[in-house]
């Protein structure tokens, strides 16, 4: 019999698309010009890397978004990021806040930014909020505020307010 604990962390899917809200409350920040992980029917930006075009073996430059597969795979995909923000690449990341992970210490914890999400996200196709917290983690952006906070993104959507930088 599965546990409690694997069953909140288990989907059939690793490919959650992000809700539209939040993507352009970020995207009036930051002006993506790339989906790192996308399909030709998901994708946020014109420009984007499919699960074909492997984003994984691409070099990275410009502002790019960045909603990893939250499967195995995500700490790869987080250390790319970090790599890549190192090379002169902004990449803001949504992510699952698995503060207890190998990748969370080794990549997020050096981070510009990381914004906890207040309350569960509900990913488009999703029929209730994920059973995880979120983050948005950004890679490679001087950062004006603290470098760890609080974001309640939907207050931000319904004051019509940038978030903090």
């Amino acid at each position: 019999m599965m546990s409690l604990q694997r069953a909140l962390f288990r989907s059939s899917r690793e490919d959650w698309e992000t809700p539209p809200d939040l993507f352009n409350l970020l995207d009036r920040e930051f002006r993506f010009e790339r989906d790192l992980c996308a399909s030709q029917t998901n994708r946020k930006c014109p420009t984007f890397y499919s699960r074909r075009q492997d984003a994984l073996s691409k070099p990275w430059s410009g502002t790019c978004w960045m909603n990893p597969p939250y499967g195995r795979a995500i700490g790869a995909w987080v250390r790319k990021a970090r790599q890549e923000s190192a090379r002169g690449a902004t990449v803001v990341c949504l992510l699952p806040a698995r503060t207890d992970t190998r990748w969370w210490h080794r990549d997020v914890m050096r981070s510009d930014t990381i914004r906890f999400l207040l309350g569960r996200i509900t990913f488009v196709g999703a029929r209730s909020a994920a059973p995880f917290p979120s983050a948005v983690v950004v890679f490679g952006k001087a950062r004006r505020r603290s470098r760890v906070q609080s974001w309640d993104w939907r207050k931000a959507l319904r004051h019509s307010s940038t978030p903090p930088a």
